[in-house]
């Protein structure tokens, strides 16, 4: 009996470690660094939305392919159509539906999707603390600062906020150049592009869009998706249910038949968009995401 006890006192030992791996993640600075860098000068409400998507991989590629066959819609009929299909998904991955470039970039690479959403369960006080020392370097550097799309707040943290809240610009810049010391001749003023936004009316209410719904409290290291904060942690990953008024969740066998036309695009209207050439109307203001939907202006 003895000698049974000790085989489960070893057993239960040396499951707890292994059990403890599984279920914690672990990220250290560096990394925490390298996974917001993609997105950490984005508008504060975009950011807190994508680091609430993320934390749902599984449904990122699912989401982002609905997106693309209907790049054709914007505004009230996207999110009409949002509605209607019943999507299955979370309602912080719906949420990202208008920003088809976001989307595409989450799912062209889904170990970092799936790591940034990891690192946000388990780590969101630190992922917030990345977020601020890529800012500041940015700051630092010189490539971040107000202009006509975006105000900066200078501290003690760093805000990114749309001039306008209803119209939210995704910026392009090359993290390997923009957190670092300009090189001698560089034109630090174009190292951050903004051109192509996405007017989030009130018809995207319901995902959480709007003045002041999608927000960060730097200080008290939290985060508020639909005015309402986010508590979905690794621990509570299966269980917690964020609240949103006016989404009802669905589960795939409720899904609804479509009911409006699915527009499949031609391999070449597929690679101009990759390239980042829009092939319909062009919203012009220089910046390289040129697919991504307004309600007033370009298509995918």
């Amino acid at each position: 009996m003895r000698f049974i006890k000790l085989i489960l006192t070893l057993a239960i030992l040396t499951a707890v470690p292994a059990f403890a791996r599984a279920s914690q993640m672990s990220y250290p600075e560096g990394q925490l660094d390298q996974l917001v860098s993609r997105i950490a000068l984005y508008p504060d409400p975009l950011v807190a939305q994508i680091l609430a998507g993320a934390t749902y991989p599984d449904q990122i590629r699912d989401a982002e392919r609905w997106s693309d066959e209907h790049h054709y819609l914007h505004g009230q009929a996207l999110a009409d159509a949002i509605q209607g299909d019943q999507l299955p998904w979370d309602p912080s991955v719906q949420a990202l539906l208008p920003f088809p470039s976001v989307l595409e970039m989450m799912a062209s690479d889904m170990n970092w999707t799936t790591d940034l959403g990891n690192a946000f369960l388990s780590q969101q006080q630190d992922v917030m603390d990345a977020v601020q020392r890529e800012r500041r370097k940015a700051r630092d550097y010189g490539y971040l600062r107000s202009n006509g799309q975006i105000v900066v707040g200078g501290g003690p943290y760093i805000t990114i906020m749309p001039v306008n809240p209803g119209f939210v610009v995704v910026p392009y810049y090359d993290p390997r150049i923009v957190f670092f010391p300009p090189r001698p001749g560089f034109v630090v003023g174009g190292g951050i592009r903004f051109g192509f936004g996405v007017t989030i009316g009130g018809f995207f209410r319901p995902w959480g869009w709007g003045p002041d719904y999608d927000r960060f409290d730097w200080g008290r290291h939290d985060i508020f998706i639909n005015n309402a904060r986010w508590g979905r942690t690794w621990g509570n990953r299966g269980e917690y249910v964020h609240p949103y008024e006016g989404v009802r969740r669905f589960g795939p066998a409720e899904r609804a038949p479509e009911r409006h036309e699915v527009h499949e695009r031609s391999e070449r209207e597929r690679g101009d968009a990759r390239e980042g050439r829009p092939e319909h109307e062009e919203h012009r203001g220089g910046g390289d995401h040129g697919h991504d939907r307004g309600d007033d202006h370009g298509h995918r």
